[in-house]
């Protein structure tokens, strides 16, 4: 090993022992980390690490990377190799101590058709053709919720089932690519997921993963995340990629940041306060958030951390008085929902608190639980897997939840949930 990369190894291996050290329980033998390489016939022209995401109103954001320069340009259409549009974009790059990324590039498409399959490419005359469906324009609308899902055995298990599941928009609630430093990883992450994230919307938020600060040596942190996915913060009203929202199909999504200031004085809190007030329910009855670190946890892993308590603290009676649905989270590598619960008692008009931090992550899964199991909890189970969430008009959806079961996808728990704003006890009181 060249004297170069010494130090991001030695790093990494110093501050993966003090996260071990800081959160000890047990947890079964995880799988192998993946290591994605290029394929054999590209060159550094070749797009790779192709993913896709929504930006404002029937627009597409697409996101790749080349080893060299190439145009921020592309290609696309209705019909397969016929590109009757054409869209210009941007470049960037960064650097991490002695890693210097690939040219990443960032184009805007649109506006589109809705529920529509779009051929696209990079270059005219190109062999290489991708294509994605844009979501419907209402009901029904099948999201996938997935988080920590890392680039194992067990992440490839997950995506494999999350492709056979016909959805339309993926929610990640933090921690992507366990990188941890070692910049290779992120591009080894984004081949991985290249071929699901090229043909649905990938609608991501930060963890405790994406962070990479190292102090006096890289003291800036998300420097790759930020990069790598470009999230539609802008078309928000955020001044952030660490926090934002989207509107698809009837479906307000708040994606918000549990590792960056969140107090009542932050610009996040004033940006979500603003949010809330700006969600209209006539257009979209349904009120969805993602956070990395849960609020409510029964299990042993992660507890008492500020991101979770200080930000529930700071932040769970917003959601409440504008009535959000349901709030999704990380973090902890296991699977619980909750009943309705606000202030930490059942409450019908509170959200459903899912944490879904099991979706391969090279750390295994917390599979301690506190005992008896709180009556706030309604399911828990340590075991990797995924969550649909499917919409199925302004009153109804359905949430299902399938464990990794030997690499079979077994649906484990299943429940209808009502939207608030059909509850008209809930619907009286909502307060913006």
């Amino acid at each position: 090993m060249s004297p170069k990369l010494w130090l991001p190894v030695i790093l990494v291996a110093v501050f993966a022992g003090a996260a071990d050290v800081a959160g000890a329980y047990n947890r079964p033998p995880p799988r192998d980390t993946l290591i994605e390489s290029l394929a054999g016939d590209s060159d550094p022209t070749t797009p790779q690490q192709v993913h896709i995401s929504l930006a404002g109103e029937n627009g597409i954001r697409i996101s790749w990377i080349t080893n060299t320069h190439t145009l921020p340009t592309v290609y696309y259409g209705i019909s397969s190799g016929k590109y009757d549009h054409s869209a210009n974009g941007t470049i960037s790059s960064y650097e991490y101590i002695t890693y210097t990324s690939g040219e990443i590039h960032d184009v805007v498409i649109g506006p589109l058709d809705p529920n529509t399959v779009y051929y696209y490419c990079f270059a005219v005359g190109t062999t290489h053709e991708y294509s994605f469906k844009t979501p419907p324009a209402s009901f029904p609308i099948k999201f996938v919720v997935s988080g920590d899902l890392g680039q194992t055995g067990w992440t490839k298990s997950t995506l494999e089932h999350i492709s056979q599941t016909n959805y339309d928009v993926l929610l990640l609630p933090g921690d992507l690519s366990y990188a941890d430093m070692l910049q290779p990883l992120w591009d080894s992450y984004g081949r991985l997921v290249e071929p699901l994230a090229s043909q649905r919307p990938w609608m991501v938020t930060q963890g405790n993963h994406e962070v990479e600060r190292i102090p006096a040596i890289h003291p800036t942190p998300f420097t790759a995340y930020n990069a790598r996915w470009h999230m539609p913060f802008e078309e928000s009203g955020s001044t952030s990629n660490l926090y934002y929202s989207f509107e698809v199909s009837g479906v307000h999504v708040i994606m918000l940041g549990s590792y960056t200031d969140f107090d009542s004085g932050s610009d996040q809190y004033q940006w979500l306060e603003a949010d809330l007030k700006k969600v209209d329910r006539n257009k979209t009855p349904w009120l969805v958030v993602l956070v990395h670190a849960p609020w409510y946890n029964s299990n042993y892993a992660h507890q008492g951390e500020k991101e979770s308590v200080d930000m529930m603290e700071s932040m769970e009676g917003l959601l409440y008085k504008a009535r959000v649905d349901i709030v999704f989270a990380g973090h902890v590598h296991a699977y619980e929902r909750f009943n309705r619960v606000y202030n930490q008692e059942i409450d019908d008009c509170g959200p459903v608190h899912i944490t879904i931090g099991d979706g391969g992550n090279r750390e295994g899964l917390a599979s301690k639980y506190k005992e008896p199991q709180p009556t706030i909890s309604a399911f828990r189970e340590a075991s990797f897997g995924h969550g649909e969430f499917e919409v199925v008009n302004a009153s109804y959806a359905l949430w299902s939840w399938h464990r990794n079961d030997d690499d079979e996808s077994v649906q484990s728990d299943l429940v209808w949930i009502k939207s608030l704003v059909s509850n008209p006890a809930c619907n009286n009181k909502l307060v913006i």
